[in-house]
C-alpha cells in the first residue's frame, strides 16, 4: 500500500514511559489527547500515521468500515517491519469483511459465557496448585516464572490439546515474536520454529481429533462446507497460543504490582471480595497491556472532528490513551477497584474485539480472589526500582518479579 500525500508529522509516536510511574502509558499521549487528538506522527517504522488518542475518537475509528487489519500486527512501532510480506490465510487479526467473519463464526462457540465458566473449577484448581507449590518452596519466588505465566499457558494448552510438557518451547518463541527490537533473523527462525511445532500438533488433529478446541475447529469447518485448509489452522492455531497467554500473563503480574504500589486499593480488595469484577476491569483499563495500540491501514475516507482521514494512510488508534481520557474515566490515571469500567477500551473494539476477553477476565478474577486472600503478606523481594519492565514488546509487563511473604 501505498501512503497518500497528507499534511506533515507534529511529533513523534509515543513509546518513552515515565521512569516515575511505570504503570502510566508513554509520555506525550496526555499532550496529543489534550492539545491534537487527531494527530499525524511519525512512527519507529519508518512510516507516518493518524495517532487517534480520545475514547471517543478510539471507539469510532475501530467500528469504521474504513479500515483494514491487513497490515503487520503492530507495524508502526517495529523498525524491522515488513510492509510487503503477504498476509497469511488464517490470520484472524489480519483480516477483513467475510474473511474475517467467517474465522471469528468458526471459533464464537469456543469462547461463549457458558464454556468459558465451566473452566472456573480447572483454572481455580491450577492457581491453588501453583500456590500450594510456592508456599512450599524455598522464598523468594519469580511470580512471573511460577504463577503468571503457567497458569494461562496451561488453560491455553489444555483448550487447544497441546501436550504442556511443551509450553517452554513455544514460551520462548512466543517471548521472541512479540519484541519490537529483537534481530530479524533470530524473528525468521523462531517463527519457523513455532509454526511447525502448531503444524505438528494440527496433522495430528487431523488423524486422531480428540476433545480440544482445534479437533471440535476442524469438524465444525468441514461440517460448514468450508473446511479449514492446514495452512489457515496452522496460522489460526499460532495466534491463539501466543495470544491466549502472553496478554493474561503479563496481567496477571502487572496487576500484582499495580495492587502492590497501591495498598491502599489492595485494601479495599481485601476487605470485600465482591469487587474482584470490578477490579479486574479497572485493572484492564488501567494497564493497557497492548500498549503501542491498533495498526490499521485506511481504505476509504473517514471524517473524524477537524479532520478527514484519507484512504491509502496509515492509522494508529492508542488503546491505552483512550483509557486513560477523563471524558470517559474521571480521574482516569489513578486505580480504583470501586470504578465501573467495563466501558474500557482493553480488548479493542469494533469487529476485531478479543474474541477471549471471557476467558481472560475468567483467569484473573480466579487469580486475585484467590493470590492475596491465600498469601496476605505477599509483598516485593527487592526494590520496587529495580524491576525491569517490558519497554521493547507489543504486550508491556514485567519481566521477572520477585516476591516473598
Amino acid at each position: 500500500m501505498t501512503e497518500a500525500l497528507s499534511k506533515p508529522s507534529t511529533g513523534s509516536f509515543p513509546t518513552e514511559r515515565s521512569k516515575e510511574c511505570p504503570f502510566d502509558p508513554a509520555v506525550g499521549y496526555l499532550e496529543f489527547r489534550e492539545k491534537e487528538p487527531i494527530a499525524r506522527v511519525s512512527c519507529p517504522a519508518g512510516i507516518d500515521a493518524w495517532l487517534v488518542t480520545g475514547y471517543d475518537d478510539v471507539r469510532t475509528v475501530l467500528n469504521s468500515p474504513g479500515l483494514s487489519s491487513a497490515v503487520p500486527v503492530m507495524g508502526h512501532a517495529n523498525p524491522q517491519a515488513d510492509f510487503d510480506t503477504p498476509i497469511n490465510p488464517g490470520s484472524i487479526i489480519q483480516s477483513d469483511g467475510e474473511a474475517h467473519a467467517r474465522l471469528r463464526r468458526l471459533l464464537t462457540a469456543e469462547f461463549t459465557v457458558k464454556r468459558i465458566q465451566a473452566l472456573r473449577p480447572y483454572i481455580q484448581k491450577l492457581i491453588d496448585d501453583h500456590i500450594d507449590a510456592m508456599l512450599a518452596s524455598t522464598e523468594p519466588v519469580d511470580l512471573v516464572r511460577d504463577f503468571a505465566l503457567p497458569i494461562p499457558s496451561l488453560v491455553i494448552c489444555e483448550l487447544l490439546g497441546v501436550p504442556y510438557e511443551q509450553r517452554d518451547r513455544f514460551q520462548q518463541q512466543s517471548g521472541i515474536l512479540t519484541s519490537v527490537d529483537v534481530d530479524p533473523d533470530v524473528a525468521i527462525q523462531a517463527n519457523a520454529e513455532i509454526q511447525g511445532f502448531v503444524a505438528q500438533l494440527v496433522v495430528d488433529k487431523m488423524r486422531n481429533p480428540t476433545d480440544d478446541l482445534i479437533s471440535r475447529l476442524i469438524a465444525r469447518a468441514q461440517d460448514s462446507g468450508q473446511p479449514l485448509s492446514v495452512e489457515e489452522l496452522v496460522v489460526l492455531g499460532l495466534s491463539l497460543l501466543v495470544a491466549g497467554h502472553e496478554t493474561t500473563a503479563n496481567m496477571i503480574a502487572l496487576s500484582t504490582v499495580a495492587l502492590l504500589r497501591n495498598p491502599d486499593q489492595l485494601d479495599e480488595l481485601r476487605a470485600n471480595p465482591d469487587l474482584v469484577p470490578s477490579a479486574v476491569e479497572e485493572m484492564l483499563r488501567y494497564l493497557s497491556v497492548v500498549q503501542f495500540g491498533l495498526f490499521r491501514a485506511i481504505t476509504e475516507d473517514i471524517p473524524l472532528g477537524d479532520e478527514t482521514l484519507r484512504a491509502g494512510e496509515w492509522l494508529v488508534a492508542s488503546l491505552a490513551s483512550g483509557n486513560r481520557d477523563t471524558s470517559a474515566f474521571p480521574n482516569a490515571d489513578q486505580l480504583d477497584v470501586h470504578r465501573k469500567a467495563s466501558t474500557h477500551l482493553a480488548f479493542g473494539y469494533g469487529a476485531h474485539q478479543c474474541l477471549g476477553q471471557q476467558l481472560a477476565r475468567v483467569e484473573l478474577q480466579q487469580v486475585f480472589s484467590t493470590l492475596f486472600t491465600r498469601i496476605p503478606t505477599l509483598r516485593l523481594d527487592i526494590p520496587f526500582e529495580d524491576l525491569r519492565f517490558k519497554d521493547n514488546t507489543l504486550v508491556y509487563g514485567v519481566r521477572s518479579l520477585p516476591v516473598t511473604w
